[in-house]
């Protein structure tokens, strides 16, 4: 889709696993990205605050903040896990759900720990993502995918990042750890609000987003 002398496409993220996530669910486009770190942009402090309410907002913020920093149309995400038990929670802030210095792994445990006792019917669950497209003059576009599954009562699965050794989907009869990544991609939240962003991108009005840009 880009041509010879199209600018490239950040992808704004310092998460090494979300960034091959993200790079290889708009493979297909053939853009030339380049990452947080190809242009000396993931540096701890320049990472902005997520202090939005929804992952809008937080996505939106987050692709506004580094398409203004390095000139180049960006393209952001913001998602989360939100659990029936525990009233949508931790939602938009599962990436900090416990508190500053916690890694996944001890994340994971702590929502184990807060549903231990819990019966299957209410440990129901679903992913959310929102991935934004934004341009250095401040248009923004968001595109949205959710996915619905469960909270099992052990970590399964060596794959994914986050709370995917956590999460089953039930289609599958795998925790989204236990499935090869294509596979996952195929039905994630990730995978399903990338694809929007991607068919925006494929079309004259997201063709129109970046001549703009």
């Amino acid at each position: 889709m880009s041509g010879p002398g199209s600018p490239p496409i950040l992808i704004a993220t310092s998460n090494p696993g979300k960034a091959r996530e993200i790079t290889g669910l708009l493979a297909p486009l053939r853009l030339d990205i380049v990452t947080l770190r190809d242009r000396g942009l993931a540096r701890s402090g320049d990472v902005p605050e997520e202090t939005g309410a929804t992952y809008e907002e937080n996505a939106r913020g987050k692709g506004l903040h580094y398409a203004q920093r390095s000139g180049l149309v960006a393209i952001a995400d913001d998602s989360g896990i939100e659990v029936d038990a525990l009233d949508g929670k931790p939602g938009p802030l599962s990436a900090r759900y416990g508190g500053p210095g916690l890694d996944d792994a001890a994340r994971r445990r702590l929502l184990l720990e807060t549903l231990a006792g819990m019966p299957d019917e209410r440990r129901a669950a679903r992913y959310v993502a929102v991935a934004v497209i934004a341009a250095p003059d401040g248009r923004a576009q968001a595109f949205r995918g959710v996915c619905e599954g469960r909270i099992l009562r052990a970590a399964r699965g060596t794959g994914g990042f986050g709370y995917d050794p956590v999460f089953f989907y039930p289609p599958f009869n795998a925790t989204f750890a236990e499935l090869p990544e294509e596979r996952k991609n195929g039905v994630s939240h990730r995978g399903q609000a990338f694809r929007a962003l991607a068919a925006f991108l494929g079309s004259g009005e997201g063709r129109r987003f970046l001549e703009g840009a």
